[in-house]
C-alpha cells in the first residue's frame, strides 16, 4: 500500500512534466520535482538518474528500478 502512493506521485509529476514534450531531461524532471515539494525518498531516486533525455516510458522504467534500492 505504501508502494503505490509514490508510484501515483511520480506518475503524476511525470504526466505534467511530458506535456507537449516527447523528450525531457533528468535535470527538467528534477526541477519539477522540487516545484512539487516531492517527499525526499523520491527526490533520491530522480536525483540518482543519469544525466540525460529520456522519453516518458523510460523515465518512468528507471525511477520504478529506484524504488528496489
Amino acid at each position: 500500500m505504501t508502494d503505490e502512493a509514490p508510484s501515483h506521485e511520480l506518475n503524476t509529476l511525470l504526466n505534467g512534466v511530458y506535456v507537449g514534450r516527447d523528450r525531457v531531461t533528468q535535470a527538467d524532471i528534477h526541477r519539477a520535482a522540487v516545484a512539487a515539494d516531492l517527499p525526499a525518498d523520491l527526490m533520491t531516486r530522480i536525483g540518482a538518474m543519469p544525466e540525460g533525455e529520456y522519453a516518458l516510458d523510460e523515465a518512468a522504467e528507471v525511477l520504478d528500478r529506484g524504488q528496489a534500492t
